[in-house]
């Protein structure tokens, strides 16, 4: 089945056929609880039951999709809008105001406004700041010691955005400020997901009043950074001075809500997605020597023993495909959900207007009707004669049409450079109390990962 084949039915064709039911649902949790005990293996699970799966979420109806042609087609139909259980439980966080949640006139505006910082044309421009942060990331390593690689990958990703992009004095009081936030915030959000209990999240328990709190601290942080930059008169080419800036479609300044909705969509998600990367990438450093010495090697004949600069990342291309498969077997953003604006169909199925759609990149990049070996950490399957086997929508870590994440080639070189200094720098060891088991929440990442940074 390819995208294009993927149409509304016409008059005289066969009958839209209903999405078969996921089984082990129970009475008003319905599927969530075992989404909740072991989403990963259960949406893994789905493609068992078909293309298009009907699982329950609470009381709601909800429709999973497991093909990737067809999260290819839902992706890029207009039939559906950024919607859905994962987008209203981030609303909290991210605002209704913002480029990652709005839709329609909204989101095309406020993505002219966003995409200009992230042409290809304007990436070198932030390699100095790359640079420095990775080196001063590996110098802080060089002591020895135990390195919370949560920590450490939080502060490179947050320090990085806020740099590039705010162009801001961003102390590291405030790196940890936003780290510890963000750790509280995306975890309820998750819950608040997958068990959708509404009025309980109000009650003052002890989960309810840390996840206010740490809500709270996010968005009074992102006021100051605001507030200081007004406050200062100045007006560097970067992208808090575009939305300062910004008009609406009448041409008057855009709200001030918008405004901090769209600093929020530029800190936060950007951050955790890129720092769960990190983490994942260290972990395969520690586990994969093998690939971490082909990484070394590359940067050793790239850049005949100085250390790598970001001009250097182009050349890279093993190191690229470490990334790249890192991204594949352990993704960062490892579910999605979607909302049918019109009665429409998918792959065949009947999909009702105001119907949830979700889908899981993990399971996606994971199906062994799309790779061989699919649970085998292999970065050479990306090298061009092989990747050309892989299906089209099988591998789309920064999402697809005009959804698709602006900063995309921003992320792939601060990963590359970050892989390639650090593992031509040192071989890791896990530490003792290191649990490298995946910890899912809005992202994906190890649960704490601790390494011994060893000199080569």
């Amino acid at each position: 089945m390819t995208v294009e084949s993927v149409q509304p039915t016409t008059p005289g064709a066969s009958p839209l056929r209903e999405p078969p039911p996921a089984g082990g649902g129970v009475p008003l949790l319905g599927h969530g609880w075992r989404l909740a005990r072991d989403p990963l293996a259960f949406m893994s699970r789905l493609r068992d039951h078909g293309d298009v799966v009907r699982i329950k979420l609470g009381p709601k109806t909800v429709y999973a999709v497991t093909d990737p042609d067809l999260t290819g087609a839902l992706a890029l139909s207009p039939d559906y809008i950024i919607a859905g259980p994962l987008w209203e439980s981030l609303e909290g966080l991210l605002g209704k105001e913002g480029v990652a949640t709005a839709n329609g006139p909204l989101h095309r505006r406020q993505r002219r406004t966003v995409q200009p910082a992230f042409r290809l044309d304007a990436i070198p421009a932030y390699g100095p700041i790359m640079e420095e942060e990775t080196r001063a990331l590996a110098g802080r390593w060089k002591g020895g010691g135990t390195i919370d690689c949560t920590s450490e990958s939080f502060r490179i990703a947050v320090r990085v955005a806020a740099r590039c992009l705010l162009r801001g004095r961003f102390m590291d009081e405030r790196a940890e400020r936003l780290c510890t936030a963000l750790a509280s915030v995306f975890q309820g959000m998750y819950h608040r997901m997958v068990v959708p209990l509404g009025p309980l999240y109000r009650l003052p328990f002890p989960a309810n009043r840390e996840f206010n709190r740490a809500l709270a601290d996010l968005h009074l942080l992102v006021d100051e950074i605001i507030a200081e930059r007004r406050a200062s008169g100045q007006k560097p080419d970067d992208l808090l001075t575009a939305l300062l800036e910004a008009k609406d479609d009448n041409g008057d300044p855009i709200g001030e809500q918008e405004i901090h909705d769209q600093v929020v969509a530029i800190l936060t998600p950007g951050s955790e997605t890129i720092a769960s990367t990190i983490m994942s990438l260290l972990l395969v450093l520690a586990d994969h020597p093998e690939h971490a010495d082909k990484v070394c090697a590359e940067v050793e004949a790239v850049t005949g023993g100085r250390p790598v600069a970001f001009d250097d990342v182009r050349k890279l291309t093993h190191t690229n495909n470490v990334v790249l498969e890192a991204m594949r077997v352990l993704p960062a953003v490892w579910i999605l959900t979607r909302r049918a604006v019109t009665d429409t169909e998918l792959g065949g199925y009947r999909i009702p207007a105001g119907a949830d759609i979700v889908y899981s990149p993990y399971a996606i990049q994971r199906d062994p009707r799309s790779y061989e070996r699919h649970l085998e950490f292999d970065p050479d399957r990306w090298h061009p004669q092989r990747s050309k086997d892989v299906p089209k929508y099988a591998m789309r870590p920064f999402g697809v049409g005009n959804r698709k994440c602006p900063s995309d080639h921003f992320s792939m070189a601060l990963l590359t450079l970050v892989t390639a200094t650090l593992a031509s720098t040192f071989r890791f060891e896990q530490a003792a109390g290191s649990d490298d088991a995946v910890r899912v929440g809005i992202t994906l990442r190890p649960q704490r990962l601790l390494l011994k940074p060893l000199p080569r």
